[in-house]
């Protein structure tokens, strides 16, 4: 971690606390949403009906924290005119409750798509390749709600790696729906639903990814967005 980052280190013991608390709101929010892709992944693999509408159910909350969080972060700048070190720790908050607020809205698309495939005629046969891809996708969350937590600079460099894995998954999943439909024409509507799950757990992949590049940011005052891993790497060993 870089010397002059320093999150409390303030004069002012109130300010240290208002800092922290939004910090800590990030992480529950960053928790809630975890566990709403989670049971999004379960609602869809044991046809739990209540289970999905309690995902689309819990975006409000989502929703609400986001609108809470960004109050905060506007008063601290309205009222402490933040600079440096804080200034970043600000627009890294905002930016990743922005990321996680997405996250919440992928969430809630794997739950109606799970109620509409459990009330098709039709059900599917469980798809183990999208399972696979949800729980790489929900451990790679886990990892960058750990590394903004910890501000740890290497499991945020490890999502960042892993997301390609997890785009390769998407695309081995997108073309066996495609031959599954061009075998079957009758299952086409519901292997559309699975592919959009599938793309939804994959944008949550790009998402995490995100957060983990504004941990690098908030760390080390570099900008990693748009570049590969290795010119990341490449760009922390020059710094």
């Amino acid at each position: 971690m870089r010397k002059d980052l320093n999150i409390t280190g303030h004069i002012s013991k109130r300010y240290n606390d208002e800092l922290e608390q939004i910090r800590y709101l990030l992480i529950e929010m960053g928790e809630l949403v975890i566990r709403q892709v989670e049971d999004g992944l379960n609602c869809l693999l044991t046809s739990d009906t209540e289970l999905a509408q309690q995902v689309i159910d819990n975006d409000k909350k989502i929703n609400q924290f986001e609108i809470k969080i960004d109050e905060a972060c506007t008063h601290i700048i309205a009222t402490r005119q933040p600079a440096a070190s804080d200034l970043r720790l600000i627009i890294c908050i905002i930016k990743t409750i922005t990321d996680i607020e997405r996250i919440g809205d992928e969430a809630t698309k794997l739950g109606r798509n799970a109620l509409k495939i459990i009330n098709s005629e039709q059900n599917p046969r469980q798809f183990n390749e999208l399972k696979h891809l949800g729980e790489t996708v929900i451990a790679n969350l886990h990892q960058a709600m750990k590394a903004y937590a910890a501000l740890d600079i290497e499991t945020a460099l490890q999502v960042i790696e892993q997301d390609e894995q997890i785009n390769i998954e998407f695309d081995n999943i997108s073309r066996l729906l495609i031959t599954k439909m061009m075998e079957d024409p009758r299952e086409i509507k519901n292997c559309l639903r699975i592919t959009w799950c599938a793309r939804a757990f994959e944008r949550i992949g790009d998402h995490g990814k995100n957060i983990c590049e504004y941990v690098v940011f908030l760390v080390e005052g570099k900008d990693v967005r748009h570049i590969s891993i290795e010119q990341i790497k490449q760009t922390l060993k020059d710094f």
